[in-house]
């Protein structure tokens, strides 16, 4: 059998839900003749192994194990997880491997370790299972996944808030699968404006398998999930659930914004964007904010702080991107920030935030004054080692 007839769609199923998880992959089992499935169980990393099944619709098919790799859970899964799909694909037996991710395991890492395998093995789809009651709960919990026995490695500093929202802003695919409790219409409208640009499948309706069959593309994948370019949710106000797109073009007052980090932090289930403070005008900052926990990161310059000639080295995303809002004084400088919650408060929320950029006076006096205001977020951006 030759190279190409050994070609094998591979695509990914995540989740904390793991209920959702598992109703997921049994859609597709049915739905798509000639699945297999991969899953490696991180549950007894702490005994230095990560357990590996993989099964069809009939039952079984193979089991084994590895060795943890540098103490981490999801480094030996990246080390045993290529070579298995590749056996798979030499097998020639099977339309679709389905990799079903463990509980804590981020869909990004691993579709770009699937598709930096390249041929045979080709990513389709990415998918995150969901049971819309408990997006709200998933999104308010501050729980470290250590706490709750879903660490993926010793180091592992992740919280059950921040690990859902990465979980269901990456991929362009939704399994939706209710639990016992049923979602009522806020459960449905929180998560499609955290997700807008996700197609959403209803678990046991047989489109989810096809679906995941229709292709994938990493690059934009991950400039949708990159702060210069990311596509944000937009303002929305529906079934008690609201979306604040706040958009403004001059800087924050460090020292005011970091006064108002706590209650900026906790004013919604979900916040995220990008922002530039008057001290730092040329790096683009990052913020992410879900389970009370917010997390301020140096992402680079802003495109309009690189010379002309590096523009060609910025992903083409990024720079359509700045273009779109591009200042004749900033250039892609801006504040761009989302909050989406049930029962925010709108009026509240943007007087705050409008409070902590500068004012008229300190705007008019320009960057090199700006410059010398207090550092107020070193203990952000500039950690002592």
């Amino acid at each position: 059998m030759s190279p190409a007839d050994r070609r094998l769609p591979v695509a990914i199923v995540g989740g904390l839900h793991a209920d959702a998880r598992r109703a997921a992959i049994g859609d597709i089992l049915h739905a798509v003749p000639g699945t297999v499935v991969l899953h490696h169980d991180l549950s007894a990393a702490s005994d230095g192994m990560v357990h590996r099944a993989v099964r069809d619709i009939t039952g079984p098919v193979s089991a084994g194990h590895t060795p943890l790799v540098n103490d981490c859970a999801c480094c030996a899964l990246r080390e045993d997880l290529v070579p298995e799909l590749l056996r798979l694909a030499e097998d020639g037996a099977y339309r679709l491997a389905v990799v079903e991710l463990w509980d804590s395991v981020e869909p990004q890492a691993m579709a770009a370790v699937i598709a930096a395998a390249g041929a045979p093995l080709e990513l389709t789809g990415v998918a995150t299972a969901v049971d819309p009651a408990l997006v709200l709960p998933y999104l308010a919990n501050g729980d470290d996944l250590a706490e709750v026995g879903l660490a993926a490695a010793p180091t592992d500093q992740r919280t059950i808030a921040d690990t859902f929202a990465r979980q269901i802003e990456y991929p362009t695919v939704l399994a939706l699968s209710e639990g016992e409790e049923p979602a009522d219409d806020a459960d449905q409208a929180l998560l499609a404006q955290l997700t807008p640009t996700a197609r959403r499948f209803q678990v046991g309706g047989g489109e989810l398998g096809p679906e995941l069959l229709t292709g994938f593309d990493l690059a934009a994948a991950a400039a949708r999930q990159h702060p210069s370019c990311a596509l944000l949710p937009q303002e929305a106000d529906d079934h008690g659930v609201t979306t604040l797109a706040w958009r403004r073009d001059r800087p924050f007052h460090p020292q005011r914004l970091y006064a108002a980090l706590e209650d900026l932090a906790c004013v919604a289930a979900r916040s995220r964007g990008r922002f530039w403070l008057a001290d730092r005008p040329d790096t683009l900052l990052s913020w992410d904010a879900a389970g009370g926990a917010l997390c301020v990161e140096s992402t680079g310059p802003w495109l309009a702080a690189l010379p002309e000639a590096a523009w060609e080295m910025v992903p083409a995303e990024r720079r359509v991107a700045a273009s779109l809002d591009w200042h004749p004084q900033h250039g892609d400088r801006c504040q761009h920030l989302t909050f989406t919650s049930p029962g925010l408060d709108r009026d509240g929320l943007l007087e705050l935030l409008d409070s902590c950029l500068l004012t008229d006076s300190e705007y008019a006096a320009g960057r090199d004054v700006w410059q010398q205001l207090p550092h107020a977020f070193d203990e952000f951006l500039d950690p002592v080692s």
